[in-house]
Parts: structure tokens; sequence; C-alpha cells
């Protein structure tokens, strides 16, 4: 019980991190910038537009897995639901009003929360009990294959970023894919396993002693 509430925290954690990425308007992560041109398209809130897309991938998570765990799809299913709505609250009630006008600021801000939803991630998939639906399903592919987990989580990113610019083309949106994106491609997968690895290594040390 108290790891779920651990990773319920981090999920709260982690939709700030996102949010401050969102507000600092240098682009968005790859992942995000999908999201948002999607949201910028059908004029679905982002928030709710991230929780779609992570059932997507709870739900090839779930094809992939041999033993079947629904208490765990379940709690999965709760967090992304609630980590949705708290992307809603903060972007667009809490820093709705928020706007920094000097450019390093925001770059900062991007970075500040790029490394804290990226950290949190990794702390959450460490913990195992509510894992991010992207995460598991790379993890899943990567145990599957033998391949390393960064392979297939690049390929999420990069799939995103092409999905992201085709739709703002055809539909002549605002760009998504900036500076803040280029920075979130070099760094985030890279954040997500080592905050994953360092703390799975840190649980593991009062055994080992």
């Amino acid at each position: 019980m108290k790891k779920v509430i651990q990773s319920i925290l981090l999920y709260i954690v982690s939709a700030i991190g996102i949010s401050l990425t969102l507000k600092a308007d240098i682009g968005v992560s790859s992942f995000n910038a999908m999201n948002l041109s999607i949201s910028e398209w059908t004029s679905i809130k982002v928030g709710t537009i991230t929780f779609i897309a992570n059932l997507i991938f709870l739900f090839g998570y779930t094809c992939l897995c041999e033993k079947k765990d629904f208490r765990n799809f379940t709690l999965m299913f709760i967090s992304i639901l609630f980590f949705g709505m708290v992307i809603n609250f903060f972007l667009y009630i809490i820093f709705g009003t928020i706007y920094v006008e000097n450019y390093l600021v925001r770059i900062g801000l991007f970075i500040f929360g790029a490394i804290l939803a990226g950290g949190t991630t990794g702390i959450i998939l460490s913990l195992d009990i509510i894992p991010f639906p992207i995460e598991s399903l790379c993890l899943r592919i990567a145990e599957l294959t033998k391949r390393p987990f960064y392979q297939y989580r690049y390929c999420v990113d990069l799939f995103s970023i092409i999905l992201s610019i085709t739709i703002s083309l055809l539909y002549n949106l605002p760009i998504n894919i900036r500076e803040g994106t280029i920075i979130s491609f070099i760094l985030l997968s890279g954040i997500i396993s080592y905050t994953r690895l360092k703390f799975k290594n840190y649980q593991q040390k009062p055994q080992t002693q």
C-alpha cells in the first residue's frame, strides 16, 4: 500500500513536470508534441489526449503480458486517468494565466520540468507498482527481443515527432517540434533509464548487507 501511495504521488510530480514543459512554450517533448498537436486539431484538452494515448499503450502492454494481472492493469488505468486530469488542472488552471517572457528562463523551466518528469518516471518504473504504460510496453518488448529498453523508447519518441509534424502540416497548425523537443529527445530517455537503474540499486542495497 505504501508503494502504491508513493507511485501516485510520483505520478502527480511527473504531471507537474510535463505541465511545466508545456508552459515553457519552446516546443515540447516528442510524446507531448504528438498529444499537443492532436489536442489543437481536435480541441480536446491535452491531458485528455495524453490519457487516451497512454490507454493505447496500456492495451498493447496488456496483450503482450503472459500473466494477466488485472489488479495491476486496473491500477495503471486509474493512474493514467488521474495523470491526465492533473495535467489539465495544472496547465489550464494553475499555470493558465502565467506567462514567462525571458527566453533563458523558459529554457530553464523546460529543462527542470523534463528532469522532474523523466526522473519520477524512472523511479515509478523501479517501484514496479503502477508503471507508465509507455515504459511498461517498451520494457516488455525489450524483454521479448533481448534488446535495450532505450532503443524502443527512442522509437516511440521518433514516431511521436513524425506524427506531430504530419498533423501540424496537414491541418495548418502550429509546429510543436522546436528546440524543447530536441532537448527532450536527447535527455528524457536517458534520464528515465538512469534514475530507474539508480533507484533500483538503492532499493537493493539493504538486502545485500
